[in-house]
């Protein structure tokens, strides 16, 4: 071959593309319309040199008819099914099968004839394909079942596999070109009621499954898993598997796009399912409403500036460390780690340790003992904190994030803010960076099943009382963006009139679930005080507060 001529470009003599085919210097050749690999380039086109091929057109050789009717015993297939689908051979002086000579036909007319070399496995096509059905179509006229499988002879094995009961065809082009042919020939699967996928059991020939599954109505397409240990028909018919085969043949599955299942499969699955783990809130009134804190929750935490989201948060990751054996994350973005390890453990000391002065009060023992709890028994650290040094960047906060719950098993993350991540996408459009931040965290949600508890802040609202009076907080007071509630399973709103003239109605925060995916319970759930002298909230009854109907009044 003339190696100054093109080699890109070029026309396909299977497919009849006029400029799709690209040829190595070996003469092999790939097909990027069918996705045929073609050994010996020269030899699928005829045995023609290239220079004389026009790029229009490759030139077919006349369609093939020679060989004669027998078994083909290099893939073990009988004479009757090689007869039965027009299949013919030719043998060497030994008696050994070189050549299969496979049929293609236009309605009953042969148009085309595949002609595969036996030790090589190279092959030709002579004729064209155009037009043509699947292999064996011409056949079988409808029926119950049709089985689609990747080649000829894997068609002829399916078939002797069955019992020569159901009709078998195969593809032409192979896995690439499968939806191209099965398109081509969608209006012959109309006579059937069910459709077999029985594919190569390789990665192009599963992937190819599915693209032609979906072609088909829902319900009608089934795909067939072989066996572990086998590639194709042909492999378990060489192997004797005839019963395996009618097993795993029966026990396809319909197809259904990825995240639809079939119901009637789940019924263990329905009763055996794993229980959410559930560890109860701080405060009895959440309980009541929300059933506990659950693993794989997304938990978003919101209320105006200054009304006690920090104090909240504080007592939750106290709370998660004290009363279980999981390890808590936190990511607090406007706060240094020591701030925050000082906020828990002020918790634990009933005291503010973050003021100099009172953790002054206790020793160095006393502040040891309860750094204590931040292990186990076994001295196993259960707290991991983001230290982020002043600098933030969204991908490395999720990469973090990811790390908390994955690489050091943390159940339970808490992220103190959603608008200081928003400021780490350093993009103009708030909402937008929003939508992206909720989302990648309901996935993170979903992919690790860890609990998320986020911290949000509220708009500025129209009128003459903000969140600051204390008035009543709804989703729609969610700033930025309406992915926050929507994509959050709870949402809990803190309410305080830090402006009331009563010293304890200004100290007296108000817990509204705003919306809860698990119980569908929401409204006013509980009330906490905040006592300014050990910075702890206490979560009061009705009967405690003298002025509970002036709030309700208020509100």
């Amino acid at each position: 071959m003339d190696k100054t001529w093109d080699k890109l470009h070029q026309p396909c003599p299977l497919c009849n593309s006029s400029d799709a085919v690209g040829i190595n210097e070996d003469d092999s050749a790939k097909c990027f319309s069918c996705g045929e690999f073609m050994p010996n380039y020269t030899n699928a086109c005829g045995g023609k040199d290239m220079q004389t091929v026009t790029t229009t057109q490759a030139k077919q050789p006349d369609i093939v008819d020679e060989g004669n009717f027998s078994a083909l015993t290099d893939r073990k297939i009988t004479m009757n099914t090689a007869k039965k689908y027009g299949v013919k051979c030719v043998h060497d002086l030994q008696g050994n099968v070189v050549k299969h000579f496979y049929p293609f036909y236009n309605g009953h007319e042969l148009s085309a004839t595949k002609v595969r070399n036996v030790k090589s496995k190279d092959f030709f096509v002579s004729g064209t394909y155009n037009e043509t059905g699947l292999f064996g179509q011409q056949l079988f006229k409808g029926g119950k079942y049709v089985t689609i499988t990747e080649g000829e002879c894997d068609a002829m094995s399916a078939y002797e596999l069955l019992g020569s009961k159901w009709a078998v065809v195969s593809i032409k082009r192979g896995a690439n070109g499968a939806v191209k042919d099965i398109k081509e020939s969608l209006e012959f699967f109309d006579e059937f009621e069910n459709v077999i996928i029985a594919f190569d059991n390789d990665k192009a020939g599963k992937e190819a499954s599915i693209k032609v599954a979906r072609l088909f109505k829902p319900g009608k397409a089934k795909i067939l898993s072989l066996p572990n240990g086998f590639k194709d028909p042909n492999d378990m018919l060489r192997s004797n598997r005839h019963k395996e085969f009618v097993e795993a043949w029966w026990a396809s599955k319909v197809y259904t796009p990825s995240g639809v299942i079939n119901v009637s499969e789940q019924r263990e699955k329905f009763h055996n399912r794993e229980k959410k783990q559930s560890v109860p809130y701080p405060y009895e009134g959440l309980n009541k409403k929300l059933y506990g804190l659950r693993a794989g929750e997304l938990v978003t935490l919101t209320g105006g500036t200054g009304l006690g989201k920090s104090s909240v948060t504080r007592e939750l990751e106290h709370h998660l460390i004290k009363n279980t054996t999981d390890n808590v994350g936190i990511i607090a973005l406007e706060e240094d780690w020591r701030r925050t390890i000082d906020g828990i453990l002020s918790i634990e000391a009933n005291a503010r340790l973050y003021v100099d002065q009172e953790r002054e009060k206790f020793s160095k023992e006393e502040l040891d003992k309860m750094f204590d709890m931040l292990y186990d028994g076994d001295n196993r650290n259960r707290v991991w904190v983001h230290s982020h040094f002043g600098t933030n960047d969204i991908d490395d906060i999720f990469t973090k994030l990811r790390f908390m719950i994955i690489g050091c098993d943390c159940k339970w993350v808490v992220v103190d803010h959603l608008h200081m991540l928003v400021s780490a996408v350093h993009e103009g459009d708030e909402r937008r960076a929003i939508d992206t931040i909720m989302t990648r965290l309901r996935s993170l949600v979903e992919e690790t099943g860890a609990g998320i508890i986020l911290v949000s802040h509220l708009r500025r609202v129209d009128g003459n009382k903000g969140h600051e009076n204390g008035i009543e907080v709804s989703l729609s007071h969610l700033r930025g963006s309406n992915s926050i509630g929507q994509l959050s399973d709870c949402v809990i709103a803190l309410e305080r009139n830090q402006q009331a003239d009563d010293p304890d109605e200004a100290r007296t925060t108000r817990l509204r679930v705003l919306k809860s995916r698990y119980t569908g319970d929401v409204g006013m759930a509980a009330r906490v005080i905040y006592d300014a002298e050990t910075g702890r909230l206490s979560e009061l009854s009705d009967s405690d507060i003298e002025f509970d109907n002036s709030l309700d009044e208020a509100f």
